[in-house]
């Protein structure tokens, strides 16, 4: 990847449908994990996760709650296209108040594998750190790849799942990454 990255804040404003022209959600899933009688397993699930027109309305709403919410929203920028963006939303959450949850983290498909969502996922977590958090709570899907990416940044099952992500998103992997490992990203 060659071409100039920026990375910045995005303001409530900028949260339209068209923000998305250039930023290809497309991932072709063949594993996914799943508990099986309380163990991990990588079984043969296939589906195509892609977005269209309602899943960019739909991002937009949740993105804009999140500003609302006085969360945050990142996005990378290469020629002034999109090509990922991450969200952390506020207040915490958790039995303690521990978490701060990463509410969206994608790279655009032409755009992953050179550390882009490496560079999202510290800024997340820095932002978490400011909110007063201990982890990251993340929901993440189960695509064998999604979960190869969290655990590469140190993250591991959630020790207290979060009962209205996991009704929202049954099947998405209850995850959390510790802040005190921020400096290792």
């Amino acid at each position: 990847m060659t071409e100039t990255m920026i990375i910045r804040p995005v303001e409530p404003q900028e949260l339209s449908p068209a923000l998305f022209a250039d930023f290809l959600r497309f991932q072709e899933v063949t594993r996914c994990w799943r508990k099986v009688d309380g163990q991990w397993q990588l079984l043969p699930i296939a589906f195509i996760d892609d977005w269209d027109g309602g899943d960019h309305r739909r991002v937009c709403g949740q993105l804009s709650r999140v500003l609302a919410g006085g969360g945050a929203v990142w996005g990378a920028f290469s020629q002034g296209a999109l090509k990922g963006f991450a969200s952390v939303e506020a207040p915490l959450i958790g039995s303690r108040s521990q978490y701060a949850v990463l509410s969206e983290l994608h790279v655009s498909r032409d755009f992953r594998r050179h550390g882009l969502g490496r560079k999202l996922f510290a800024l997340a977590a820095g932002f978490a750190r400011k909110l007063g958090a201990e982890k990251l709570y993340i929901s993440a899907m189960s695509a064998e790849e999604s979960q190869a990416f969290y655990r590469a940044m140190g993250c591991v099952e959630a020790e207290e799942y979060d009962p209205p992500h996991v009704e929202r998103e049954p099947c998405d992997c209850q995850m959390e990454f510790s802040l005190s490992l921020l400096e290792s990203l």
